[in-house]
């Protein structure tokens, strides 16, 4: 972190010169330019000074708050191809692996499947955006077209074919993450 900048900053903010903040502070007009600098680091003390001076304190002054990345572009997707069984995963969402959810793009190519997955603890939730699937849940096979959706529990042996002769798209989102 770069305290001179984030303090030169406070100090802008508040319409303060560097002469104003050395005077509340009883610090030198030098010292304060150094600060803001980074050239010197300041005592303890002369920092909660400071800060006080500046309307905040030493806990909000260092407490880090990242934005939260909301809207997600093309260009953030992460892809990952199998050529030998005909798929093709794109995380839409980056780092998704730590959300309670995970949702990805899922490409299937014409007679294509998707890994066949053990039971686990989670939920499925698929979107069907073009072509058709068959979703292999245990023993049993369930078909869904473009514009349907499903919902399974995870607990048992489960898997994603196309069956069809075109491509099939589908949304898919699991919890917790294990794409």
């Amino acid at each position: 972190m770069q305290i001179g900048e984030k303090i030169k900053r406070l100090r802008l903010e508040n319409n303060l010169t560097q002469e104003e903040l050395a005077d509340r502070c009883e610090l030198s007009k030098g010292f304060i330019s150094q600060l803001e600098r980074d050239m010197t680091s300041p005592s303890i003390a002369s920092l909660v000074d400071i800060l006080e001076s500046l309307g905040t304190n030493l806990q909000a002054f260092f407490s880090e708050t990242v934005e939260e990345k909301i809207v997600f572009k093309t260009e953030d997707f992460f892809e990952k191809e199998n050529e030998e069984v005909g798929y093709k995963l794109e995380w839409i969402i980056p780092n998704a692996q730590k959300n309670m959810m995970e949702p990805i793009l899922l490409t299937l190519a014409p007679n294509g499947a998707y890994d066949e997955h053990e039971p686990h603890v989670g939920e499925e939730f698929g979107y069907v955006l073009s072509g058709s699937i068959v979703i292999n849940l245990g023993s049993k096979k369930y078909v869904a077209k473009a514009g349907d959706s499903f919902y399974y529990k995870a607990n048992k042996g489960h898997e994603i074919v196309n069956k069809g002769r075109r491509e099939a798209v589908l949304l898919l989102v699991g919890t917790p993450p294990n794409f």
